[in-house]
């Protein structure tokens, strides 16, 4: 179920063709029809919308052999939602005539490899048409020469076609939909200083405000299903093991108890502030019953909330994560500290993989030098060069206490994937101790949980640059394992009433990646996004489309995926091509904002 409103985006596949007739389009019909098909059935086998569902694809008609059986193809795509668009061919076609010249539709082009027909030169034609009208295009070529017979889609060439599709859905899908932000500033965080026409022109979403003050009156007015209010706190006490009270003057029992009553009421307001709620109709509240059509929010909590409110850190943790009261469910997307541009980089990882987020301080580099010196022990496997401690007490997922298992090893999976057993076992790992004063004086409660070690993760980050504008950084690695003696001596020397992540990225020995060191110290801000899997080649890919630059990596430059064009800026430093290509095209919604 799509809980936004507008459809979910399909995918468009464009056969084109030599328009020739009299022998020359009929000998190729059939195969040029199946190469759609044969992309439209590795999509829809592959690929899976935020709700679980397969991503439909929808292909022409007919060849596209000229300008008109574009045109017919274009109507039927804006008919059908297409937010994606694949060109497919196994020969020579009439370059410009034959195109999509949608300015706002991710495209790209497969040009088959084979020696009976000239779709590479096709290929080449057609990328270089789309350059010269300033519509940047991906372009998909398989490595070896294949058979006019061979139905088959080579590896390298499928794993184009989805990098590109994940990416073009993830923009596709963005359009439209809300950035909420639930307060205003938090302590001065700049990324909490909600840009508005950063989401417009790069993101093509719209921003929507609520103060603080809304949660007081939905608290106070009861603006909530008093049944589902019930049936949330009878499963969070029995599914939410409080933790050890570690102030000074331990919390009462009946200050605990509102607490929770209260936490859990927030969580139930600050979702249904993002995506509506009919049941609130039925109770008389028609207006707050329509939400926000967010798909992304931020909590501003610090200060004025959490210095006389119980934090939000129960509805951020519980929200971001793939299960509740409700069952086991998509994640709901909210950034700790009303900090929009890490809360972009949380949805850029749940859009490509499906899977909960975590949001996190980058909080501190310990070298191998300063953990023996501290606990009297070595680092060692992953953690060997250093490591870096993501904690925050914010909206870390209870599935990054790494509970659901795949193959035997830790992972994080889609909802959809998700076991009860692994639900509760993520509940079951994780312990809820009553805030800290001298952080939250309102009172509430941390979620509490190490992450297991082993899984890949990939770290992201979106900052704005004045004179620049946004940048991506990304740094993909492992969680790892600590003995159970140095973890809890490096963890006593923070914050032990928050969850715990031992980060390793993976070094190249050059630049930022030269040591973990270099890696904290080019960091651009205090947070950072973190994704299971290693996705940052769809990241690049996704960023390319949306016009960022990518500032800080650690990929092989050499299957990077971006738009033909990018070359046309230069060769031999990907980097600073990326740059130049970015500045040149400009944001992609800006023109029509």
């Amino acid at each position: 179920m799509n809980r936004l409103r507008g459809s979910f985006p399909r995918i468009g596949i464009r056969p084109v063709i030599d328009g020739r007739r009299k022998g020359v389009r009929e000998s190729l019909e059939e195969q040029t029809m199946n190469m759609a098909k044969s992309a439209a059935a590795l999509i829809s086998s592959t690929l899976f919308y935020p709700d679980g569902s397969p991503v439909e694809c929808v292909i022409a008609d007919t060849c596209i052999g000229g300008v008109a059986e574009a045109a017919d193809c274009a109507e039927k795509f804006s008919r059908s939602g297409v937010g994606v668009s694949l060109t497919v061919t196994p020969c020579w076609c009439y370059g410009t005539e034959v195109q999509d010249t949608d300015p706002l539709l991710p495209k790209a082009v497969w040009g088959f490899n084979g020696t009976e027909r000239p779709g590479a030169v096709y290929l080449a034609a057609a990328l270089a048409g789309y350059s010269q009208k300033g519509l940047p295009a991906f372009g998909i070529y398989g490595h070896d020469v294949q058979d006019a017979n061979d139905t088959s889609i080579p590896a390298d060439v499928s794993e184009k076609i989805l990098r590109f599709v994940r990416a073009g859905l993830a923009l596709a899908y963005l359009k439209g939909k809300s950035y909420l932000s639930m307060g205003s500033v938090s302590m001065g965080i700049a990324g909490s200083v909600v840009d508005p026409d950063f989401f417009q022109d790069y993101l093509g979403m719209r921003n929507e405000y609520v103060d603080m003050s809304e949660f007081t009156r939905r608290l106070e007015e009861d603006i909530f299903d008093p049944e589902e209010f019930k049936s949330a706190l009878a499963w969070t006490k029995q599914n939410c093991k409080e933790g050890p009270d570690l102030n000074k003057t331990a919390l009462s029992t009946e200050k605990k108890d509102k607490d929770w009553a209260t936490v859990v009421k927030m969580a139930l307001i600050a979702r249904d502030l993002m995506v509506g709620n009919k049941r609130l109709a039925e109770l008389g509240f028609e207006e707050e019953a329509l939400g926000h059509n967010a798909i992304l929010s931020g909590f501003q909590g610090q200060r004025q909330w959490t210095d006389h409110f119980p934090n939000g850190d129960f509805l951020e943790a519980i929200l971001n994560s793939s299960f509740d009261w409700s069952g086991i469910r998509q994640p709901y997307l909210v950034a700790t500290e009303n900090d929009s541009l890490n809360g972009v980089a949380m949805l850029f990882g749940h859009l490509l993989t499906s899977t909960a987020q975590m949001f996190s301080d980058v909080r501190t580099y310990w070298s191998p030098e300063a953990v023996k010196r501290v606990t009297g022990k070595e680092l060692q496997g992953k953690a060997e060069n250093g490591i870096i401690h993501l904690i925050n007490s914010g909206a870390s997922a209870l599935d990054f206490s790494g509970r659901q298992e795949k193959n035997g090893s830790p992972v994080i999976k889609p909802f959809w994937e998700i076991s009860e057993a692994e639900a509760k076992a993520c509940l079951d790992n994780t312990s809820w101790p009553p805030a800290i004063y001298e952080y939250f004086r309102g009172g509430g409660f941390s979620s509490e949980f190490l992450t297991r070690g082993n899984m890949p993760v990939t770290m992201s980050r979106i900052n704005l640059i004045k004179g620049l504008g946004p940048v991506l950084q990304l740094a993909e690695g492992w969680t790892v394992d600590l003995p159970e003696e140095m973890n809890q001596a490096l963890v006593d020397r923070t914050n032990p009433t928050w969850p715990t992540t031992w980060f390793a990225p993976r070094l190249t020995g050059k630049g930022a990646f030269t040591d973990v060191y270099s890696v904290m110290a080019n960091w651009g801000a205090n947070h950072g996004a973190i994704s299971f899997g290693h996705i940052g080649y769809d990241l690049v890919t996704l960023a390319s489309m949306l016009r960022i630059p990518v500032c800080m990596h650690n990929l092989n430059e050499g299957k990077l995926f971006r738009p033909s064009t990018w070359s046309s800026f230069g060769t031999s430093d990907a980097e600073g091509a990326d740059f130049r290509a970015c500045s040149n095209f400009g944001p992609l919604y800006s023109n029509f904002s």
